[in-house]
């Protein structure tokens, strides 16, 4: 599939979509169930990880146990929609392609957008925390700066002064939701292209297709 096709297919249709809506909204789960913008984060970050999560940790991580589903069917095809939501965005990264957020980043009156992007990035917070040791493996400095946007906007850390200086008024915030996609790529790319060794000992470098496509169309 070349890089146009990829750009252009949503990784779940409408009725996925909406039948995966269905099920995080439904009063089985509980309040505290993720919505499907917040599990969009959190798949995300699994995709982003350097490290493998099973499926099984994952979704009790992501329901915080074990969520209730009617059958076996039922949650073959719940625990699918969520893999399949994952394996596009880590296609999508692989090619070095920004992935597309599932909110704008122009604000609204009523805070609907500022509640969207708050929940998203919780839930790639969240997605962090299930592996922070791999998170923090390579380079925990440079990790930990590409990840301070997410951790501002996520409205975990307001308790602490830096993080709320950081989103302070509107257009702080807009500003940072507009880096969420480069920030991503690059905390994908950080962990899969491989450094270039120094200039000058007569090495060659080499990079993953996705470092190639980097600078390209995405």
């Amino acid at each position: 599939m070349d890089d146009a096709a990829i750009d252009s297919q949503p990784p779940l249709d409408d009725d996925a979509l909406a039948r995966l809506a269905e099920y995080l909204a439904s009063e089985r789960l509980g309040e505290e169930a993720p919505d499907l913008i917040g599990a969009h984060g959190y798949l995300v970050a699994l995709a982003v990880s350097p490290g493998e999560v099973p499926p099984d940790l994952w979704l009790a991580e992501l329901f915080e146990g074990e969520p209730p589903f009617e059958h076996a069917a039922e949650r073959d095809e719940i625990l699918g929609l969520l893999e399949a939501l994952k394996t596009n965005a880590g296609s999508i990264m692989e090619r070095g392609h920004r992935i597309e957020l599932p909110f704008d980043t122009e604000l609204d009156a009523d805070g609907e957008m500022v509640a969207a992007i708050e929940d998203w990035c919780a839930g790639f917070m969240q997605g962090v925390f299930v592996d922070e040791a791999a998170w923090f493996s390579q380079d925990e400095a440079h990790v930990a700066a590409l990840l301070l946007p997410f951790m501002a906007l996520s409205g975990l850390f307001d308790d602490e002064p830096e993080m709320a200086e950081m989103v302070a008024d509107d257009s702080q915030f807009s500003a940072l939701a507009g880096q969420l996609a480069e920030l991503t790529l690059d905390l994908y790319l950080h962990f899969r292209v491989p450094p270039e060794p120094p200039k000058g000992k007569g090495a060659v470098g080499t990079k993953t297709a996705a470092s190639r496509k980097r600078g390209g169309k995405r």
